[in-house]
Order: C-alpha cells, then structure tokens, then sequence
C-alpha cells in the first residue's frame, strides 16, 4: 500500500521505522506532505543564496531569518497549521525567484533551485513528490536526513539568537550551503558523511552566539531556587524556549495583577537575573512537554506556546491556547510579531483576568541554574573532590524528554547511580530525575541543571574547561560519561555537536534514531563507538564499571 505520509524525524517514528498513516505527534499527512514542500522550496532558496554568495554577493538578513524560519517551523510539535505552513511556501518561492533575477546563469543549480508553481493544485502535486522516500539510496537518504535535522536544530538556536538581535552570517551561510548539499547526487557518503560533522561543528558555533545572546540580554545564570506552588492571582503558563516572549510578556503582565509561570523548558528562565526582577514572575507549574494534556486543564488560564513541543490541544482548553513565533494551530489564536517586531500579548492578558487562579499540582522547589559560569566558580572544588575519589564520575544525562514508558528508564537509572555520581544536564529529559532527592556531594548537588536544550552548549564548554584543569589531551580520558535521551531534531544537533568535539562512547536512547540506516549506525558505531540504552543494571555496567547502588 502506497504511503500517505514518510516522517521520521522524530523518536516516536511508529514501529521505531517511519509514521505513514499519521504522525504520532498529530501531524495529519497532508500537513505532513506541506512541511516536505517546505523544506524542499527551502533548499531551492538556499542553493540559489550559495550561488550568490560565491559570487561575492551579500544576502539580506530578511532572506536569512526566511530561511531560518521554515526549517524551525517543519521541527517536531511546533506547527500543525497547513494554511501558514502554504502562505511560508509561496512566500519562498517568490523569494527565490527575485534572487535568482541577479544571478546572470542559473547553469549547474539544482531542480529545487528553478522550480515553481502557479496554482495550489501544483503545489499540492509537487509536495506528493518531494518527500524524504524522493531519495532512492537507503544510506545517502539516511546521511541527507541525519544533516537535514541537525540543521533544522540549528536553526532553532539561530532564530533565538535572531530574536535578540545577534546575527551569525557565517553561521546562515554554512547552513544555507549545506542545505543544498543536500541536494547534490554527486556527493556520496564518505562527502555526506564530511559534511554531517561540518554540521556538528557549526552547532557548536551556534550554541555559543546563542549563549552570547542570552547572557549578554539577560546575565549570567545563576544558582536559583524555583518555586513549584501557585499563588491566587490569574496566571498565565508560557511554554516553549523563546525568552524574547517571555521578557515581552513580563514587561506587559506588570501591574495588571497576573502572574507569570513557566512550563517545561521555560523552567531555566528563572535562573537568569534580569527575569528575577519582575515579582510577577511566579515560579514554574508542571512538568515536561508532553504532559500538557493533563497540566494545561488544571491550570485555568491561557497558555502561550513560543516555540515547539505544542501537543494537539483538547477541546476544553484549546480556546486558551495562544501561538506565536514559530507555532501554529488551527483554531488557536495566534501573536503576530517575527524578528525584529514588537509583540502585543494584550489578548492573552485580558483572557487571564477572566480565569480563575491555577490549580495547585504541586508545592516546594527545585534548585537550577548551573550554566557553565556557575559550574566553573566550581573547578577547583570539582577537580579536588575528583582527585579525592569523593565525585568518581560526571554523567551527563541531558537531551529530551517523551511520552513513552520506556523512558522511566532514565528515572531509575539517575536513581540507580552510585552516590559518588553527579548528573549534568539541561534540556526537558531533566524532569525525569530533576524532583528526585538525591542529595549533594560536599555541597556540590548531584543533579546540575544547565537549562535549556538551548543551553546545551554549557556542558560543552564545561568539558573543555575540566578538561583544561585536568591537563588532560583528549576529552574522552575526563570522568565524563554519556547516556543521553533524544525526541526531536534539537537533540540531533547536540548529538553531531558532541561528535565534532571527538566525544565518543555516547550512549543514545530511548531508541537509536530510525533516520539511521544499518550502514550508517556500523559508521557511527566504528568511528565514534556510539550505543543504545539497555537495562539499568547493564548500563550502569557498561557506563560506569559497576551495578546498581
């Protein structure tokens, strides 16, 4: 039977192969088939701005946040919309076709590069065609994809950075090169395989102009106690990674006598000074992305989704669902306002003043904040609680979190860890083990919480430096070990950022991604040593030399 859909970007790709008759994430195929048009005009746009570039020719930053835009729009739970989705597609396609006017030879551009459309039945047509199966080679479609999402992850940390006013014009210029590679059947998979951890390379990049950007916006993260009560003011829930909203939030919300909660991976915000000074800003209400089902019902008032990890909403609280940015649902209002343009929340404040306060899920706190600055103060007590035997090794458990129960594992394996253990991580797979009480290590907590996804650049920086006060000449001899969960292509960057560090001995899971052919994981397993998850008992083993504590 002929596919309806292919996607398989994401962890919960049904039957660890591929969604065909619907996206597990809620995607129907037709919208699933517009974000495959998207990405394939995208490309298009981007060979021709490669072109232009090796001509000496300067690309407008409103052409590079366009292509910036579509890829972060197409990543996992971010937009469901097919009509906005359609709108981005003509919109690039216009784009590309002015562009293409300074070019004075369009000789040696790829299909993607000429191609266009005049009515929606073509597009319609054309989106049918241009899907990740369009590849025939099993390996050349895995490596393509492989780099595909990595750059898509990379375009989330550019659109932040973005959003802050800091651009990154070689960052958009790799990115928009690669992207067309992608396109090029003469690269076989030795050249695709180069390019995948030239990929991972300008991740790093990436994550440092964004690191720059959030820190120089709104100070250095530092240790923060997180309230996890309610108050009995109306509240408003932000959800997603956008701190730009927040901070527009924050500001709008003052004096109205609404508060401010974050959910999932807005936690980290709170550890950042310049959110610390608004009293509004009542502390964090939930737990990870795909709880919201549940969390979202109780909570009363209006939600404000900023980026990815938006769950199709219920029907008796979708009418508090706001988008903006990058996300999209039908029905659901959305908040105008890209790059560079004022955002008025002031729908979603009035809508706050007409619900009730929160329903309380939980009182207490958690503690965060440990971003490479806060870490670092930390080196000289870290190298010598190393050197004593007091801290035997650093696990770095960060990444995604999912619905799956097969990610308890990553709860009983934080609580399985010898005491000698400490967890780095940052990203939402910390919900699984971030409300533990697992106690400290002469002061030091053994779960340090960087933040973000976004903020998983801390713990490569944080390696280097260990690996500096240890005198040490490769990264892999640190007491540093990798057992990371991954759900969507954010994680896919990470992971390709780690390798083009020389990490290796990644332990990967819940499932190794199925965008990885059997050539290409034997790759990834004989150059890198990279793993799946077992049993704890088993990991812990493998990991750490030892069993369960």
């Amino acid at each position: 039977m002929e596919n309806r859909m292919f996607c398989y970007q994401c962890q919960e790709a049904a039957g660890c192969k591929g969604c065909t008759q619907g996206g597990i994430c809620g995607k129907t195929p037709s919208t699933a088939k517009i974000q495959d048009l998207l990405i394939y005009v995208t490309k298009g746009l981007s060979a021709v701005t490669t072109a232009l570039r090796e001509k000496g020719e300067a690309i407008p930053k409103e052409v590079n946040h366009q292509i910036t835009e579509n890829l972060f729009t197409t990543i996992t739970n971010a937009n469901f919309d097919e009509e906005k989705l359609m709108k981005r597609v003509e919109e690039t396609l216009q784009r590309k076709q002015e562009l293409l006017g300074r070019l004075s030879t369009c000789q040696g551009l790829p299909e993607a590069a000429l191609y266009t459309a005049s009515t929606t039945q073509e597009l319609t047509q054309k989106a049918a065609e241009v899907g990740v199966l369009s590849t025939q080679d099993p390996d050349i479609r895995s490596l393509r994809e492989l780099i595909t999402y990595g750059l898509k992850g990379m375009a989330a940390y550019l659109y932040h950075a973005n959003m802050l006013g800091k651009e990154a014009e070689q960052v958009d210029s790799f990115l928009q090169s690669a992207l067309a590679q992608t396109l090029d059947d003469r690269l076989g998979v030795e050249q695709l395989l180069d390019l995948t951890l030239k990929t991972g390379a300008s991740g790093v990049e990436v994550m440092a102009v964004l690191d720059q950007a959030n820190t120089e916006t709104y100070g250095k993260p530092k240790i923060t106690k997180v309230d996890l009560g309610v108050r009995e003011n109306p509240g408003i829930l932000i959800s997603g990674h956008d701190l730009h909203d927040l901070k527009l939030l924050l500001e709008q919300t003052a004096g109205t006598g609404v508060d401010v909660y974050t959910h999932s991976e807005m936690l980290p915000a709170h550890y950042y000074p310049e959110f610390q000074k608004y009293p509004h800003f009542a502390g964090n209400y939930g737990n990870a992305w795909w709880k919201q089902t549940e969390e979202f019902e109780k909570f009363n008032g209006p939600i404000l989704l900023t980026t990815n990890c938006l769950v199709p909403p219920r029907v008796s609280y979708k009418d508090r669902v706001y988008t903006t940015g990058a996300v999209g649902f039908p029905g659901c209002t959305h908040i105008p306002g890209g790059i560079g343009e004022q955002k008025d929340f002031s729908p979603i404040i009035q809508h706050a003043k007409r619900c009730a306060p929160p329903t309380q899920l939980e009182t207490g706190s958690i503690v965060g904040g440990f971003a490479h600055d806060q870490v670092l103060a930390l080196g000289e007590q870290i190298v010598s609680a190393v050197k004593s035997g007091a801290i035997r090794k650093f696990v770095v458990m960060a990444g995604c979190d999912g619905r799956h129960s097969s990610r308890d594992y990553y709860t009983q394996f934080a609580k399985a860890l010898p005491k000698d253990t400490v967890i780095l991580t940052a990203g939402c797979a910390k919900y699984r083990y971030n409300k533990l009480d697992l106690g400290d290590i002469g002061g030091i907590p053994r779960v340090l919480d960087a933040g973000q996804c976004n903020d998983s650049y801390s713990l490569a920086v944080i390696a280097l430096k260990l690996k500096e006060l240890f005198g040490l000449e490769d990264i892999n001899q640190l007491p540093i070990v990798y057992n990371i969960a991954w759900y969507e292509q954010k994680a896919v960057i990470v992971l390709l950022a780690l390798l083009s560090l020389g990490v290796k001995k990644i332990h990967l899971g819940p499932t190794l991604p199925a965008f990885l052919s059997p050539n290409v994981v034997k790759v990834l397993v004989e150059h890198f040593e990279i793993g799946g998850i077992g049993s704890v008992d088993e990991d812990l083993r493998v990991l750490l030399g030892t069993a369960a504590s």
